[in-house]
């Protein structure tokens, strides 16, 4: 099988270049600024997080990391962040991720990297959740980067992904470098689907999560408790989750 790597083909992108590595690195810097002394935290997938895991291990605040993927894990364990998993643990006091996309609300599309499952998991069960992200993944609306992943049982591939079709969405397999299908590190398959902006993410997390085989989407709505954003110039813009209006 293969294993849960970068794929090559990105259906539907429409995106701005990325800010630079030093500017990421930058972000994960700050980031600690919310970490306290002995904490439990999740640890994250993808560019931003990767920058903060190193940050993190610069500082030795003696924390603890659960990871959301086989790849934080290894990172982690490599720069000497103990780990600890989730079910031996009540609650995260925190969780660090990164996102693909950013809405003015702080909702977000999250998955390019194949893990959002265990990354929505590890964001349900901490107190706390702040996500990393360069200036070029905030958007107007979401999907106006062009693609949605979502994550199917190997069974039901087929079936699923023609019910998706059928929502309105352009599904196709993820397909790793060598051709294979990309296998999540949960043993699942990913669909990216191209999409346009969406007009109601919420109703179509809730269509998509009721087609028996998908386990999860790339939608992460009203998660973010704040957004820390990474301009091109090292500078880094905070963004709250506004209340919820009564």
């Amino acid at each position: 099988m293969a294993s849960a790597r970068r794929s090559s083909r990105k259906p539907g992108i429409k995106a701005k270049p990325p800010v630079p590595a030093e500017s990421l690195e930058a972000l994960g810097r700050y980031a600690i600024r919310y970490v306290k002394p002995g904490q439990t935290i999740g640890l994250g997938t993808g560019h931003a997080a990767t920058a903060f895991i190193r940050a993190l291990a610069e500082v030795m605040l003696g924390v603890r990391g659960v990871p959301t993927s086989n790849a934080s894990a290894e990172l982690a364990t490599a720069l000497g962040i103990p780990l600890v998993e989730l079910s031996e643990v009540d609650r995260l006091d925190l969780d660090f991720d990164g996102a693909d996309e950013v809405d003015p609300k702080l909702n977000m599309i999250k998955g390019w990297g194949g893990a959002m499952v265990r990354e929505k998991v590890v964001a349900a069960a901490s107190r706390r959740r702040i996500f990393l992200v360069g200036e070029e993944k905030l958007v107007r609306r979401l999907g106006k980067r062009g693609r949605l992943p979502i994550e199917i049982v190997p069974f039901a591939l087929p079936y699923a992904t023609q019910e998706i079709a059928r929502r309105g969405l352009k599904p196709r397999p993820r397909a790793t470098d060598s051709g294979q299908l990309f296998v999540t590190d949960n043993g699942n398959y990913i669909v990216d689907c191209a999409v346009k902006e969406i007009a109601n993410p919420r109703r179509l997390e809730r269509d998509l999560l009721a087609i028996p085989g998908v386990v999860g989407t790339g939608l992460f709505l009203g998660i973010a408790d704040l957004v820390l954003v990474a301009a091109r110039d090292g500078s880094v813009k905070t963004l709250r989750r506004r209340p919820a209006k009564a």
